[in-house]
């Protein structure tokens, strides 16, 4: 079975997105060991973003410093995209190990850390960080439901 840990900065605090992301957990649940860490989020407006983006960096590192590197996964825009089957085998070729996937803040990612870390992407589109918790949830329940072989991806 596949340990996932999901590091996220921000609680979610729509209800409605919390109530989906509930339902995936308990999903995913035969499947995998899903642990979800999140750091809180800073404020900022247009003149302290850099400020803003750092004080995450640096709550996110004390957290993944507890992993090694080639287990470590950004969420980011540009990262590897895949369809459901190649997310699958992406998966498959993990299971029995530990997969940690990082969903950054509304301000992303600083340019080193893309460069640290191999990223993945869940589209070409850009989600909110609560929305993009949501639609990994599903992937990750497509994917492992892809490998064990039961009727969900058509």
């Amino acid at each position: 079975m596949i340990n996932i840990t999901i590091i996220a900065v921000g609680a979610l605090k729509n209800k409605a997105l919390q109530s989906l992301t509930a339902d995936y957990q308990k999903r995913l649940a035969p499947y995998a060991r899903l642990q979800i860490i999140e750091t809180a989020a800073v404020s900022f407006n247009k003149n302290n973003k850099n400020r803003a983006k750092k004080q995450e960096k640096e709550a996110l590192s004390r957290l993944m410093h507890r992993y090694e590197k080639s287990d470590i996964f950004l969420l980011a825009e540009k990262g590897r995209i895949f369809d459901s089957p190649g997310f699958a085998n992406f998966l498959q070729q993990r299971d029995g190990g530990n997969l940690i996937l990082v969903i950054g803040g509304a301000l992303g990612w600083e340019e080193e850390w893309a460069k640290t870390y191999q990223c993945l992407s869940l589209s070409s589109l850009t989600f909110p960080h609560e929305l993009a918790r949501v639609v990994l949830l599903e992937q990750l329940y497509r994917g492992l439901l892809i490998n064990a072989g039961k009727e969900y991806h058509y």
